[in-house]
């Protein structure tokens, strides 16, 4: 059974339902947010199963990879949040220079009200629910939009919300691009949107009519270096899961390789290596590969293997969306294959002479959301200094997604802003300057008709 739309009246109601509850206070109680995160907590565990096997439907995602990418993140997210919020929360003191004595100043934190979270197909459950955590963390209500392109998922989170949450405090709602339409003409006090940067464009536009501030969490093509100096096994085995993980239909995957001349043949026969390593003779019959998500994803795909110049790999099957891992040589750097983000298990291969030249190759195009570094220290500093991602691994792929302590986010057209752990805290909420001033003394220097000014000048 297809996702039904949500109608315009009913996403008209919720908004106004959960700015009424905002307005109540209720969720300015830390106790009331760490009652909330334990409830999602909670609802997580029970609603493990039907997760998986929804996510198994959906993408052919194994309940292996299911864990480690999606619930495992979200359920480290709320236990990071549970142990610190007290102490995010907390005001701050700052300290007051003498011009202003007696004053005292401090910030304090306030949500920032009524929230919109837009998550896409890809990682359906973590990068819906892990923004909730962060607007749950700071006092915010949430409005969820999953994707529509993975109909199990989505209605498993519509029934596992509607169970814990009452609507006018966390709500989920469903359908097409046109849903997103009209749930963007309404006011929101945050717009967090992960997806394609050409719709996090349109996101951004309709924000900007009501000065909504947004978090863009986007994509775009995370190149993977590797140098001479790289331990080609081991990298070989990192970039293969890296890449093979949901099939490269990851927003932080190795999009393409660039590659130093000395070792690329080396390269290209241990990747196909590890890739049999990881998924077997034939990764159809692995459990543990995911298919491709809809007809339209795979079309373009195997359009980027039309006259291409396939070294490893190349296998498909429409009837099943199965793209084996594919790695293509002899690359136009002007191809479409190079323009677009390729988000699929295709990898494209452009050699370079020294790291000079890799990082003019990258620096030349849109910032990443990812950039990924193999080689000695010296250079991966050089490379770190004079490139720019939203966040980068040396010597490995992904995992920097793994520490739910450091931030995440893009930068450039790979996003605005970035969140996880105390920085999802942070981006659902204001930090509100506070200067209190003594009344058992008023110092007349900043009166008019300033008398003194030679000395009050000396102060400032």
């Amino acid at each position: 059974m297809a996702i039904t739309n949500t109608p315009t009246e009913q996403i008209v109601r919720i908004v106004s339902a959960q700015r009424a509850f905002f307005r109540s206070g209720q969720t300015l109680d830390i106790e009331y947010r760490l009652s909330a995160l334990r409830a999602l907590k909670a609802a997580l565990k029970k609603w493990e199963k039907p997760l998986a096997e929804a996510l198994w439907k959906d993408l052919h995602k194994s309940y292996e990879e299911a864990y480690l990418t999606e619930l495992s993140i979200v359920l480290g997210e709320i236990d990071n949040h549970i142990s610190h919020l007290k102490g995010w929360a907390s005001p701050k003191r700052c300290s007051t220079p003498l011009k202003m004595f007696p004053s005292r100043s401090k910030t304090i934190s306030e949500p920032l009200g009524c929230s919109l979270i837009i998550a896409p197909w890809n990682y359906p459950v973590q990068l819906l629910l892990n923004p909730l955590v962060g607007a749950i963390s700071a006092g915010c209500t949430a409005i969820l939009k999953p994707s529509p392109y993975v109909e199990s998922v989505s209605k498993v989170i519509e029934e596992l919300i509607r169970e814990t949450f009452n609507e006018n405090y966390i709500a989920v709602v469903q359908g097409n691009r046109d849903v997103n339409t009209a749930l963007l003409e309404q006011r929101y006090d945050l717009i967090f949107f992960t997806g394609s940067p050409s719709l996090g464009r349109k996101v951004m536009a309709a924000a900007s009519k009501n000065l909504t501030p947004v978090v863009l969490e986007l994509g775009g093509k995370s190149p993977c270096i590797v140098d001479s100096s790289a331990n080609i096994a081991t990298v070989a085995r990192r970039i293969a899961w890296g890449k093979s993980l949901n099939a490269g239909q990851t927003c932080i995957a190795p999009d393409y390789l660039l590659v130093h001349k000395s070792v690329k043949s080396q390269l290209i026969e241990a990747l196909g290596r590890e890739f049999r390593s990881l998924l077997g003779e034939n990764p159809k019959q692995c459990n543990h590969f995911v298919r491709i998500v809809n007809d339209k994803a795979f079309d373009r795909l195997v359009g980027y293997l039309e006259g291409a110049d396939i070294v490893f790999g190349g296998e498909y099957d429409k009837a099943e969306r199965f793209i084996t891992p594919t790695i293509v040589d002899n690359v136009n750097p002007d191809s479409p294959i190079m323009q677009e983000e390729i988000f699929g298990p295709i990898f494209p291969i452009v050699t370079f002479g020294d790291i000079a030249e890799a990082v003019e190759f990258v620096t030349k195009r849109e910032k990443p959301l990812a950039l990924y570094y193999f080689g000695d220290d010296k250079s991966a500093k050089y490379v770190l200094k004079h490139t720019s991602s939203g966040g980068a691994c040396v010597n490995d792929t992904i995992m920097h997604i793994a520490n739910e302590r450091l931030p995440f986010g893009g930068v450039g057209n790979s996003g605005i802003s970035s969140y996880h752990g105390i920085e999802s805290f942070k981006v659902f909420s204001h930090r509100r300057a506070v200067v209190t001033t003594p009344t058992w003394i008023d110092i007349p220097f900043r009166y008019m008709p300033y008398k003194m000014f030679s000395l009050v000048k000396k102060l400032l």
